[in-house]
This record gives C-alpha cells, sequence and structure tokens, in this order.
C-alpha cells in the first residue's frame, strides 16, 4: 500500500515529460512552417556574383536627399542611414545591394534588393520571413520585377506588378519598399560613382 502513492507521481512525471517534449517539438514544427531564418546577404550575393569583392558602404543622407527620396518613392524614410553593398569584379562594379526590412501585417521581413549599375532591378531575395510561409511569394513573381526601374516603371501592386492571392500585403510591401531602394540609389549614386573613380 505505501509505494502506491510513488507509482502515481512516478506516472504523474511521465505523463509531464511526454507533454513538454510534446510542445517543445511542435513548436519547433510550427517554427518551420511559419517563418525561416535569416540569410546572410553575403552569402546571397557571393552567388549572385561569384568570384565578385563584396565590400560595405554606409552612407548617412542628407535631409535634402531624404525628402528626395521620399518624393520619388511616395514612402517614408525611417532611417537617413543607408548600407549598400557593392560588388567589384576585376575592379569594376557589377552590382549594388540594399537591404530591407519592414513589417508585412505585424512580424517583419528582411528583403535583399539587389540592383544593376544602371540603376534597375537585377534580383530581389527575401532572407527573413517571420509570417506564416503561405504568405510569402514565389521566386516567380519576385522575377517580375527584374529590369524595373524608377525612370520607366511605376513599381505598384496591381499595375505594373500583379497581385499575389493570399498574400497581398507581402507583394505590396516588396514592391512599395522596391520603389524606396531605387529612390535611395538614385540620390546617392553620385556619390557612390565618384567614389568608385577612387578605387
Amino acid at each position: 500500500m505505501e509505494n502506491r502513492p510513488v507509482q502515481s507521481w512516478n506516472w504523474i512525471y511521465i505523463l509531464e515529460t511526454k507533454n513538454f517534449l510534446l510542445t517543445i517539438f511542435l513548436s519547433i514544427i510550427a517554427f518551420n512552417l511559419f517563418s525561416f531564418e535569416t540569410r546572410k546577404p553575403e552569402k546571397t550575393l557571393s552567388e549572385v556574383f561569384p568570384d565578385a569583392k563584396i565590400e560595405v558602404k554606409n552612407i548617412i543622407l542628407s535631409e535634402e536627399k531624404k525628402a528626395r527620396a521620399e518624393k520619388l518613392s511616395g514612402l517614408k524614410i525611417e532611417t537617413r542611414l543607408v548600407s549598400i553593398y557593392i560588388a567589384r569584379k576585376d575592379n569594376n562594379v557589377v552590382g549594388y545591394a540594399i537591404i530591407d526590412t519592414h513589417t508585412v501585417r505585424t512580424m517583419p521581413e528582411t528583403v535583399l534588393y539587389v540592383i544593376t549599375p544602371e540603376g534597375k532591378i537585377d534580383i530581389i531575395e527575401v532572407l527573413a520571413f517571420r509570417e506564416p510561409l503561405e504568405y510569402l511569394p514565389d521566386e516567380r513573381w519576385l522575377d517580375i520585377f527584374k529590369g524595373k526601374s524608377l525612370e520607366k516603371d511605376k513599381i505598384r501592386v496591381r499595375r505594373d506588378i500583379p497581385n499575389v492571392t493570399g498574400a497581398t500585403l507581402t507583394s505590396r510591401a516588396i514592391a512599395d519598399n522596391a520603389r524606396k531602394v531605387l529612390a535611395i540609389w538614385e540620390v546617392v549614386a553620385d556619390k557612390i560613382i565618384k567614389d568608385k573613380g577612387k578605387k
């Protein structure tokens, strides 16, 4: 009779342990289903520009350039500090990239925008996505941005960019911020090109 309470507590301990392990297991599954981890931009750029040297240039926008970029993009720019990745091969610039983190619904996504030396979108890649993956557009949709520029294109969902059914907020966020990074590139392009000549 004295052993029964001990056996009862053993069973409770086993059940609680199983529930705890099950909770951890389900949490891991949920994380993998609803988001993915951040990819390093350097790794992505090394894949886009093999054998190129990648450097980062930090630029502080003047109030005038910040206002101009906001007018060009139609979006508010939260910070004057901009980090631009520059890919060089054989001492020639083969591309630029700007990383932008913004909120989609309630969670953030981080997007890498690769820009050609002429100021056009080359590649867009999502580096981190914290919303459910069902809200993430596929690569075919991202490919539509290739060659887009502020000079000739609107870069707006339901105009020259098709909406993604079930991922309207994500598609709008990616398109809107494509305009923003192109506008930022445009207002700092002169400085980048001048600095390029010093290399």
